[in-house]
């Protein structure tokens, strides 16, 4: 039997949801539910489009309800609400906030007999998985993680916000120095500004004050204060041209000893073209997890720490034992 999924929001995880679904054999796609107007929504794979206020209507035609809106403000909301309705996953990656948003969808989904996956993807998510692991087989040592070269989408869009600022992308870059200490297993203290630079490419709107702008960049905190920080001004047509994408990845490094002395590295990294299609197919994988774990009432909020691995293959368990363990 096919799994029945629905898309909530469609921006550039909810498009990438539609393309992975359609690499999974056992899943099919029901539709996208946005706030826009319908209409105005064109599919990449011609799959439905309906009003967000339709959804409830859906409820027994969607085994699995997937949330792709943003984690300032949509998931917080939304994923309590839709768990009340739908089995569900979500992004969720405000890590500080991960388990004030896990008690809200445990409360809404248990209640009512659903089952959810929260803050699914590579960080939060198989970042998570790696930090945890590499502490279980090491447990004296230390967790790194360096994150880029990539797009920070949330800082793109915190400078975008600055007055006389038109449009910018933002790359966090890992400083070479410090992750080659940490893979030669010297168990460094580093420093935010240490571990990572963030460089700036910023269009300047006419007649905008460039310098003022660079300074409101390198010491808006929270966001660039803690770093050194790179800025460059160039034009709306370099912009599209070099930095149209949204590549990012990292790794994750746990450094430590075993009884003996001896010293050992376990590194898991990640390189990836886009961001949003990498996520989005961890949360279609997430999905299948979901859904079996309802088929056998298992009920909640849960995370990638909660589920068996296996349950995320479209293999059975008898395969993947014989092909991978």
């Amino acid at each position: 039997m096919s799994i029945r999924v629905g898309i909530y929001g469609y921006g550039n995880l909810g498009r990438g949801v539609e393309l992975a679904i359609g690499q999974n054999e056992d899943m099919t796609a029901v539709g996208v539910f946005t706030r826009r107007a319908p209409e105005s929504v064109k599919t990449l794979t011609g799959i439905p489009v309906y009003a967000v206020s339709e959804i409830e209507k859906w409820k027994n035609e969607i085994d699995v309800l997937i949330l792709c809106g943003g984690s300032s403000t949509d998931l917080p909301e939304q994923t309590p609400q839709m768990a009340k309705l739908f089995n569900v996953v979500d992004s969720f990656d405000t890590h500080a906030k991960i388990p004030e948003h896990l008690k809200a969808v445990e409360e809404a989904a248990k209640s009512a007999g659903k089952t959810a996956m929260i803050s699914a993807g590579w960080d939060p998510g198989m970042f998570s998985l790696a930090r945890l692991y590499g502490g279980a087989v090491l447990p004296e040592g230390n967790d790194y993680t360096f994150w880029g070269k990539g797009v920070s989408q949330g800082h793109s869009d915190a400078i975008r916000r600055i007055e006389g600022v038109a449009d910018s992308k933002q790359y966090t870059i890992p400083v070479e120095s410090a992750l080659e200490r940490v893979r030669k297993g010297e168990n460094p203290v580093l420093t935010t500004r240490e571990k990572h630079v963030r460089e700036c490419f910023v269009v300047a709107k006419a007649g905008a004050d460039k310098t003022r702008i660079e300074n409101e960049i390198k010491t808006m905190p929270n966001y660039f204060a803690d770093y050194d920080t790179i800025v460059h001004f160039i034009s709306q047509e370099e912009l599209n041209e070099k930095h149209a994408g949204l590549p990012h990845g990292g790794v994750v490094i746990r450094s430590g000893e075993t009884g003996n002395g001896n010293k050992h590295v376990i590194e898991y990294s990640l390189k990836l073209d886009s961001n949003a299609e990498f996520t989005s197919s961890v949360l279609v994988a997430c999905a299948r997890a979901v859904y079996r774990l309802q088929k056998e009432g298992i009920f909640g909020a849960k995370t990638l720490f909660d589920v068996p691995p296996v349950y995320l293959s479209p293999k059975t368990r008898e395969e993947v034992i014989a092909k991978l363990l």
